[in-house]
């Protein structure tokens, strides 16, 4: 089963990343663009096939290692 997990900025922690960047796309001309908000994607192949539990898996993998949940949300997405 192949599990992909985004981790984001929770609101209202600084993304000085999503800054740069925004400030970037402003020189470059493109005005419409409000606020960036930076986050990563971990793809994971698990060899759990019953759906809860790889979930449950690949959510304690999130709250242990991958994603600092102080500062983080995470949220996972499951395929065959």
């Amino acid at each position: 089963m192949k599990a992909r997990v985004h981790v984001t900025l929770k609101t209202g922690v600084l993304d000085p990343q999503g800054k740069a960047i925004e400030h970037a796309l402003s020189q470059l001309g493109y005005q419409d663009v409000n606020e960036v908000r930076t986050g990563k994607v971990i793809e994971l192949q698990v060899t759990e096939s019953d759906p809860e539990k790889a979930r449950a898996e690949v959510d304690r993998m999130c709250r242990e290692l991958l994603a600092n949940t102080v500062i983080e949300n995470y949220d996972i997405e499951l395929s065959a």
